[in-house]
């Protein structure tokens, strides 16, 4: 199915549960991906819920813009945000919620939410329909990759449909997981053109910035961020550079500045609040981005709304994301990505670069949510119209995954659902009010 040709006809309206373990407060792409989609689908008719992991104190439901009703179960989390991969523990009370929200469609986001997953097998199995959105790229190689790839493919045997954020993520989504490539498409993220405004006045017109906002991860190219640092600060008395973001790899960063004595040109903010991220872009000419794996980046689509020029290496799908004109690829080494800072700098000391409110406004124009949303609701029409498997068809399309076992966690997945209902009759469950804003 090709989204971006289908002619959008408006149809009935759906009751859709988002189901990851990243969400806020936690920040991140697939956050603001949930968030976004959420917002735009109740504006256009939908009802929209999310399912996620409690986070400290925040436990129960909670209501945000527009009522979004926001479900943080009282699951602890096992290893980075995510759930415990228990597949049975879960069953009653996320069979509760779908029951009680009369959810249609789940919409699980991320490979590496364990939840997401969970909920969309447990959704399956009652009949509904699934939607997936991989956010990320993975390899084939190490024993890490291959184990997840093999717990994808087993995840996905019944999915409904797969959208991808890019076309390198939908090749690379095809082959690790064996989804057929018809059953998925490509609906790029989006941006809020309107919040991310460029401001030149916020610039020190004595110094070259250059920002970099990233998860101090290391698949986000710390080892190279701080090699480009330790490599430039000594050459260039009036670069500065400004690192927002936290995680891991932090230390990285924390001991280049202080033996070699950066203190006065690297600043390291820690982690920032999403609200506090385009206050820091527009202090900046550059955007440095030196990840190692990614499949869209929505931070390179930021800096550019705010009119910096994009450094950013050329991995993964990163290519398809901002024309030539507004970004410079470099290899994932330290010496390319120098070459290209140093490019930028010339072209931006030659006057040689486009106008930050035009760069706004070409962003407006290619990444909007209204659109991605749009796109989003021709995946959910056309699941609609698929029929509903019985359990022994299902198990026919796990066992295709080629792990037998997995056979049997969902025959006791549907065995304890049984169980579940004898318990507590679908009847006995109050149907929850629509708040109405």
């Amino acid at each position: 199915m090709n989204v971006e040709t289908e002619p959008f006809t408006k149809k009935k309206k759906h009751i859709i549960c988002m189901a990851s373990d990243f969400f806020y407060p936690n920040t991140g792409g697939v956050e603001e991906h949930i968030y976004n989609l959420s917002q735009c689908l109740i504006k256009h008719g939908h009802k929209v819920i999310v399912i996620t992991h409690c986070y400290e104190e925040r436990v129960g439901i909670r209501y945000l813009t527009q009522g979004l009703k926001v479900y943080y179960l009282p699951i602890r989390v096992f290893y980075s945000q995510c759930a415990l991969p228990t597949m049975i523990c879960n069953i009653a009370i996320v069979r509760y919620i779908l029951i009680r929200e009369r959810i249609e469609i789940v919409h699980g986001h991320s490979a590496f939410s364990v939840l997401a997953h969970e909920v969309s097998i447990i959704g399956k199995l009652m009949g509904l329909k699934t939607v997936f959105t991989d956010h990320s790229l993975f390899g084939f190689a190490d024993m890490s990759a291959v184990l997840t790839n093999k717990y994808l493919q087993m995840c996905l045997c019944e999915c409904d449909h797969c959208i991808c954020v890019s076309h390198t993520g939908k090749e690379n989504t095809v082959l690790r997981a064996k989804v057929k490539a018809h059953k998925v498409s490509v609906i790029p993220n989006a941006v809020d053109a309107y919040a991310f405004t460029p401001d030149p006045s916020q610039r020190d017109p004595d110094t070259i910035t250059i920002i970099i906002i990233s998860r101090l991860v290391y698949r986000k190219g710390v080892d190279l961020m701080a090699a480009v640092i330790a490599d430039m600060c000594p050459r260039y008395s009036n670069i500065r550079f400004i690192v927002g973001g936290d995680g891991p790899k932090m230390w990285l960063l924390q001991e280049v500045r202080e033996r070699k004595g950066f203190q006065h040109c690297v600043t390291l903010l820690g982690s920032l609040k999403h609200s506090e991220v385009r206050d820091v872009l527009v202090k900046g000419d550059i955007f440095l981005n030196t990840s190692l794996t990614e499949a869209y980046c929505m931070a390179i689509v930021e800096a550019a709304s705010c009119g910096l020029k994009v450094v950013s290496t050329k991995v993964g799908g990163i290519p398809e994301v901002l024309p030539e004109d507004m970004i410079y690829l470099a290899e994932p080494n330290v010496s390319s990505i120098v070459d290209s800072v140093e490019q930028a700098i010339k072209d931006l000391k030659d006057g040689n670069f486009l106008c930050p409110y035009k760069c706004n406004k070409n962003v407006r124009k290619m990444y909007n949510w209204m659109d991605v949303t749009r796109r989003t609701e021709i995946v959910y029409d056309k699941i609609m119209l698929n029929k509903i498997k019985p359990l022994g068809l299902q198990l026919k399309s796990y066992l295709s995954c080629g792990v037998w076992p997995f056979l049997l966690v969902i025959s006791l997945m549907y065995l304890l659902l049984q169980l579940v209902e004898r318990m507590y009759k679908r009847k006995n469950i109050d149907i929850a009010r629509d708040l109405k804003l």
